[in-house]
């Protein structure tokens, strides 16, 4: 999973030197984003918080979409500093931080996650495939070499072998890099194995296979995956969709399912053979470099080996590691301000 970015150098420009004569009067740091990068954001900024007595980083979580926009608002005191994301920035992202003058940002690969599809322990469990999964979520499935509107409402409708349970599956909605990434993984892998789907024109075959249903199994649950966990231990028949640090931090009353006879787990995500695993963002606003105390500081202490080494504290949140040598170049990236974030057009 490799960066869709190109490197280039660092170049702060005038938004930079106007800022800085009026950030001084803000002495935290601000970060928005994924709900996935929120805890490791945040046991980052209370470890930074220790370490140096400064005032703790504010970290909010909006979900990747919402806060892609916040951070493309521009630069100032007023703005924010760090995003995170459970996926790259979109190209049309980008443009908006351009237009808004946030024209030098730098891309921290930070490290894996999974895909969690989980239940409560002692709940329905379940193995599945992705075509299943696409069969029980997508908006349109194929019947009889149609393409009609979904009609499944029980897991033993679509195989004989599955639960004889209600489909009630809690996720995320559409501002989620959650979302963008299940959709990518699951879904439009999924939809690959119908061949009356894949006779449709390209914009017809890809709305099918992207576009998740709306008439009740599938229940988007906002951008706080801490009230998916509380929904399904109400309800021992649901499942949810959520990143694997979620389900790392509540493993005495959930557990993950298997998507083709694996599993999520630490080795399963870090080895491939767990298939819903994506790359995990932060995203830094260069103009605010030197600017903003302590901001130099904690971006040296998000990509230490203490926090995002193999056995840095952020694995115990459940974090997978780059590679080593990957981490030093991620390292050397983030700590150097590289304008590493462009596309070509």
């Amino acid at each position: 999973m490799k960066s869709k970015f190109l490197t280039g150098v660092a170049a702060f420009g005038l938004a930079a030197t106007a800022f800085s004569v009026t950030a001084a009067a803000r002495d935290n740091i601000r970060i928005v984003g994924s709900s996935t990068v929120f805890p490791f954001t945040q046991a980052v900024a209370e470890q930074f918080a220790n370490m140096t007595g400064s005032p703790a980083p504010v970290v909010e979580s909006t979900g990747t979409g919402g806060g892609m926009k916040i951070f493309c608002e521009g630069v100032g005191e007023d703005k924010v500093d760090i995003t995170g994301a459970s996926r790259a920035m979109k190209e049309s992202e980008f443009k908006a931080c351009m237009e808004a003058d946030v024209d030098s940002v730098t891309e921290v690969l930070i490290g894996y996650d999974g895909i969690a599809f989980a239940t409560a322990r002692g709940g329905v469990s379940i193995d599945i495939t992705l075509p299943q999964l696409f069969q029980a979520l997508a908006a349109e499935v194929e019947i009889d070499g149609e393409v009609v509107a979904n009609p499944f409402t029980k897991w033993s409708e679509i195989e004989a072998s599955l639960p004889d349970a209600e489909i009630t599956v809690f996720g995320p909605p559409p501002t989620s890099g959650t979302r963008d990434a299940w959709v990518e993984l699951v879904m439009e892998e999924g939809c690959q194995a119908f061949p009356a789907i894949a006779a449709l024109d390209d914009d017809r075959m890809e709305e099918v296979c992207a576009r998740m249903r709306t008439d009740g199994p599938f229940i988007e649950a906002g951008e706080n995956d801490n009230l998916i966990v509380q929904r399904l231990n109400a309800d021992e028949n649901a499942f949810g969709i959520f990143g694997y640090s979620f389900l790392f931090e509540n493993q005495d009353t959930l557990e993950g399912e298997r998507i083709g006879g694996v599993g999520p787990s630490i080795e399963t995500i870090a080895d491939g053979s767990y298939r819903v695993s994506r790359p995990l963002y932060v995203y830094i606003k260069n103009a605010h470099r030197g600017v903003i105390p302590g901001l130099e500081e904690f971006i040296a202490e998000y990509v230490s080996e203490d926090s995002m080494g193999d056995y840095g504290y952020l694995t115990e949140r459940g974090l997978i590691p780059l590679p080593a040598e990957q981490r030093e170049e991620t390292r050397d990236a983030a700590e150097g301000g590289e304008k590493n974030l462009g596309f070509n057009s």
